[in-house]
C-alpha cells in the first residue's frame, strides 16, 4: 500500500529529500509525474491510472505535505523500509489503507517509474 501524511504533520520537510520517487511534496505545491521518474509523454500505469509526464497536477493537500499514491512505492526497490516514515518525527508517514498494493505491484510500479 501506500504511504499517506496524517494531519498530524508539523511541515518539517524531512521526508520530501527522502523519496526516491519524488512523490512527495509541500501543501499547496502542484506536481508533476515526471519529477522523479523517467516517465514521459502519455501514459498507463500498472494499475491502469493514465496521464501524461509533463503536465500539472493538483495538490492533494493544501495544508500539509503530501505523497502522490500513483509514484509511492513505499521505497521497495530502492530501501528496506519507507524512508519517509523513517525520518519523520511525528510518525506521521503511515500506510494508506485505501491503497492496498502487494510487494509485487509495489515493484512492478517501480520498474515502470524509473525504466533508465
Amino acid at each position: 500500500m501506500a504511504i499517506i501524511i496524517t494531519d498530524e504533520c508539523i511541515n518539517c520537510g524531512a521526508c520530501e529529500p527522502e523519496c526516491p520517487n519524488n512523490a512527495i511534496y509541500e501543501g499547496a505545491e502542484e506536481w508533476k509525474y515526471a519529477e522523479g521518474t523517467s516517465l514521459e509523454g502519455d501514459f498507463v500505469l500498472p494499475n491502469g491510472n493514465t496521464g501524461n509526464a509533463d503536465e500539472d497536477q493538483e495538490p492533494i493537500s493544501d495544508e500539509v505535505y503530501y505523497i502522490v499514491p500513483d509514484k509511492c512505492t513505499e521505497c521497495k526497490g530502492f530501501h528496506d523500509e519507507p524512508q519517509c516514515a523513517a525520518v519523520c518525527p511525528v510518525d506521521c508517514c503511515v500506510p494508506d489503507e485505501d491503497v492496498v498494493e502487494t510487494e509485487e505491484e509495489l515493484l512492478s510500479k517501480q520498474a515502470f517509474l524509473h525504466k533508465d
